[in-house]
C-alpha cells in the first residue's frame, strides 16, 4: 500500500498504523468466525 506522506503530520508513524489496521481487521475475521460457530452450534444442538 503506497501512502504520500508529503502533505501529512511528520509525527504520524503510518508503519505502525497500517500495522494495527491489519491486526483490527484480522481480530475482525476471528470474530465473525467464532460467531458464526455459535450459531451453528445453536442450531445444532437447540433445535
Amino acid at each position: 500500500m503506497n501512502i504520500d506522506t508529503s502533505k501529512s503530520s511528520p509525527s504520524m508513524d503510518y508503519t505502525q498504523h497500517l500495522q494495527t489496521y491489519r491486526d483490527f481487521i484480522r481480530l475482525t475475521k476471528y470474530a465473525i468466525v467464532f460467531v458464526v460457530l455459535i450459531l451453528v452450534g445453536m442450531k445444532i444442538f437447540l433445535a
